[in-house]
């Protein structure tokens, strides 16, 4: 029989995972350039924004990057951890490495946020090339710039594209080597690194 808790945590990571999925796709429209006035930018923005408003004034930009989303992402990755851990186990563990496995969860997601919308991009090049759709624009604005280096590198082999496959490769490399080495080393508990 599945537990209250059970149905809480199920709650907890839905809606607290999309709202940082939200939070951390306005730090990567502004780290890509991506068009602002697409209506789904503005949606995150307008969705961001109450939070963001007042962290703003503390946190400053660098290097034209709004810090503040990036901290934020961080802040709701910890408050998520804690919320989950503390539903499980009654407890939140060690405080101290909170802060350390939301930076490796954020850092997680974020490659996924890449590894996604290169998927879609793909299928998208297939079944609607050209589309002027703004979520086909605005998957294209992040992809870019995680393709660029590779296009670089790999030759045009007349029309096709293969540059997202070496792409698709350095993100899973990074995953599997980085990210989970790094969940394993800090003492991540099994249940936060399912979430990643």
């Amino acid at each position: 029989m599945i537990g209250l808790n059970t149905a809480a945590i199920f709650v907890l990571q839905t809606l607290g995972s999309l709202y940082l999925l939200i939070v951390l796709l306005r730090f990567v429209l502004q780290l890509v350039r991506a068009n602002f006035y697409n209506p789904l930018s503005q949606f995150i923005v307008k969705a961001t924004q109450p939070l963001l408003k007042p962290l703003r004034r503390i946190i400053p930009s660098v290097f034209g990057l709004d810090m503040s989303s990036l901290v934020l992402a961080i802040i709701v990755q910890i408050i998520l951890m804690a919320l989950t851990l503390l539903l499980m186990f009654g407890t939140t563990g060690e405080p101290l490495k909170l802060p350390v496995w939301a930076i490796i969860g954020v850092t997680a997601l974020f490659l996924n946020i890449f590894f996604f919308a290169l998927i879609v991009s793909v299928i998208l090049s297939w079944v609607a090339p050209g589309s002027h759709n703004p979520a086909a624009e605005l998957v294209n604005q992040i992809c870019e710039p995680a393709l660029a280096p590779f296009r670089k590198i790999v030759p045009n082999l007349g029309g096709l594209d293969i540059s997202p496959i070496l792409a698709f490769l350095v993100i899973k490399l990074l995953d599997m080597l980085v990210i989970n080495n790094l969940a394993i080393m800090s003492g991540m508990p099994d249940v936060l690194r399912l979430l990643m």
